[in-house]
């Protein structure tokens, strides 16, 4: 029986889109792609939504396969995030992870939305912000350079 039919709470429980992002850090730059949303360019964090059956360590390090070609295994979490878009009328719950590379690499995006991948400062960052997909894209890098940190070990999965 579908799990709907036998859940009391159903469809009118609220459920916010649960996504990941990366802060890719190097060398004082920031990995960033750049995309296609609605006709409009924008910059983002790597990112994505999480899918079924997938923790979101994994959810993470696909968006970054998938966006840049980099395969890497995040550090710790620089924060959780309960965003509101008015444009849409959605609500977001993000859970932005950190990798710190040691030298800059080459990204492929194997995402056809992803237009190319740019290695920016922040003041380059902060210069595009009309462009940022969210405000929470300079939020992270932000709260990354105060040192936020989660521990990974804290997030906890039955999958």
């Amino acid at each position: 029986m579908d799990n709907l039919l036998t859940n009391p709470h159903g469809s009118a429980q609220f459920k916010p889109n649960t996504t990941v992002a990366v802060v890719v850090a190097c060398q004082d730059k920031f990995l960033l792609v750049e995309e296609l949303e609605h006709g409009k360019t924008v910059y983002n964090q790597p990112a994505g939504h999480l899918e079924a059956g997938e923790n979101l360590i994994a959810a993470a390090m696909r968006e970054l396969q998938e966006e840049t070609g980099l395969t890497a295994s995040p550090d710790h979490l620089c924060g959780i995030y309960y965003y509101y878009r008015q444009s849409l009328n959605l609500h977001y719950l993000r859970f932005c992870f950190v990798i710190e590379l040691e030298s800059f690499s080459i990204c492929q995006p194997q995402d056809e939305e992803i237009i190319a991948c740019h290695w920016l400062t922040l003041s380059e960052i902060k210069a595009k912000s009309a462009q940022l997909r969210s405000s929470l894209v300079l939020e992270c890098i932000e709260d990354y350079l105060s040192g936020k940190k989660i521990e990974l070990s804290l997030l906890k999965s039955n999958l």
